[in-house]
């Protein structure tokens, strides 16, 4: 199939687009890269536009057969004090999308959702038919644009997939491509930035929460183990006429001094912390209950947080 990724010079994007260019797929890149990095799909087909370009986001869609569309502002405190920057690129840019697909006659997405669709849940780990109550105008952007999905496939016969993932992270086994943002928000790349001497501490935003050592547990998923996932969703939607929504996630939770401890023993630096009070809207524990995609999909992840850190820490010191 050819694909049109929107968002593939982004950190997740660019790992799914080459994976999928390993399986035999053609890409076609669309970012306007204010997030994204040219350097991230060298050797790709890039269309440098706006998914609001609607004139040259339908001439890109009449060459492709499907879409792998993670284009997005991703940060959740980015949301909260600037909303209207979310809406627009995550809802109005969306809707342009599946317009587009409509007048292109492409009717196969594969969709970069999230967790926090799910907001503070009552259960762990978290099943797909989890109440969907996000606590964040990051989550409220993604969840409406899952509402979309299920509009446009009863009415018009579009078929997805939605992904919700964990907590992302890693790097290419190469390292020639990994994690990429500014500002540096996640977990493992700010402890590798400390642990590199690039920053003094690694602030911990609570340590009273109920969990085995008072930290945040979350479910890390190596980068790569997503990329798989969306060849298979692709696959999916190629034989099968009919859309899913599933998690990906490892069906562990690790607390950030286990987060840690791993990066301490991976590189042999200490990283030095320093407690800072708790996050508004940081739950205790994130956690995916990640069977559906299994049955479906035959996805499972294979790479261990030991994995994760090894390949962050291999781009990290390549790349800095």
């Amino acid at each position: 199939m050819k694909v049109l990724v929107t968002g593939g010079a982004g950190y997740i994007g660019s790992h799914a687009a080459r994976l999928l260019r390993d399986h035999g797929h053609e890409i076609l890149v669309y970012d306007n890269l204010s997030t994204g990095h040219r350097r991230l799909v060298k050797g790709f087909e890039l269309i440098e536009a706006d998914l609001l370009n609607q004139s040259v986001l339908t001439s890109a869609l009449r060459m492709v057969d499907a879409v792998m569309h993670f284009a997005a502002n991703a940060y959740v405190g980015e949301s909260v004090q600037n909303p209207r920057k979310y809406f627009r690129n995550n809802v109005e840019g969306g809707l342009s999308l599946l317009n587009a697909c409509l007048d292109a006659k492409v009717n196969k997405i594969v969709f970069s959702s999230t967790c926090a669709v799910y907001g503070e849940p009552s259960t762990i780990p978290i099943a797909e038919n989890s109440p969907r109550q996000p606590a964040n105008p990051y989550g409220v952007t993604k969840l409406m644009f899952e509402y979309a999905l299920e509009s446009y496939a009863s009415a018009y016969g579009l078929r997805f997939a939605a992904l919700r993932y964990f907590n992302a992270a890693g790097a290419d086994e190469s390292g020639e491509i990994g994690e990429l943002h500014d500002p540096e928000t996640h977990l493992i790349p700010l402890a590798l930035q400390v642990a590199a001497g690039e920053k003094q501490a690694l602030e911990i935003f609570g340590t009273d929460y109920p969990t085995s050592d008072g930290t945040c547990v979350r479910d890390y998923i190596h980068v790569s183990d997503l990329a798989d996932a969306h060849v298979l969703a692709l696959e999916y939607l190629g034989r099968q006429d009919s859309s899913l929504f599933v998690n990906l996630g490892t069906g562990a939770g690790h607390s950030i001094h286990q987060v840690i401890e791993t990066i301490e023993k991976v590189t042999g630096r200490k990283v030095s912390t320093r407690i800072a009070s708790r996050r508004a809207g940081d739950p205790p524990r994130l956690v995916a209950d990640p069977r559906q995609a299994q049955a479906i999909l035959g996805w499972k992840a294979t790479r261990s947080l030991s994995d994760i850190v090894s390949t962050a820490w291999k781009w990290m010191q390549m790349n800095h």
